[in-house]
């Protein structure tokens, strides 16, 4: 029920403005994700890690009448359903016994290197370099605040 909390709140506050400790020569603050307004910020994929993935699909299709599809291998077998602006939520089953149950949304960007590069000088461990998904783009996660934060590239 918690991560159905935080998922919720996630889809509401999909835009928002990121905080950064440099600024540009007009004294604004770099956008490092996709640039569709001001500090825009678009989910692209939304995933949920969960040990009861035919129970979250179940409740989200009621809830918000998605249709999930069959396992995805290139996305770790998560079954996806297709979100309104283009992107997915994916849910499957942990893919190793100590990987715990999460809400990660992956935030769309134009570079997913630069993204990474400038995560990683302000702090952030990255967890997973840019990876690329045949067929989805590519992906990289970094942990920032204990928190796990993850960015897309199409």
């Amino acid at each position: 029920m918690r991560a159905i909390a935080l998922v919720i709140f996630a889809l509401l506050f999909v835009s928002c403005s990121s905080p950064s400790r440099d600024v540009d020569s007009t004294g604004r603050s770099p956008n490092l994700l996709k640039d569709m307004g001001e500090n825009l910020m678009q989910i692209y994929y939304l995933e949920i890690v969960t040990k009861d993935v035919d129970t979250v699909c179940a409740v989200y299709a009621a809830a918000n009448g998605l249709e999930f599809g069959d396992a995805d291998a290139a996305l770790g077998n998560a079954r996806t359903a297709a979100l309104s602006g283009g992107g997915l939520v994916g849910v499957r089953a942990p893919l190793r016994e100590s990987e715990e149950p999460v809400v990660r949304p992956y935030w769309l960007v134009d570079d997913i290197e630069s993204a990474v590069a400038v995560a990683a000088d302000t702090g952030a461990k990255v967890a997973l370099p840019p990876m690329k998904i045949p067929g989805h783009g590519t992906c990289a996660i970094y942990i920032e605040g204990g928190v796990e934060h993850g960015l897309w590239q199409r």
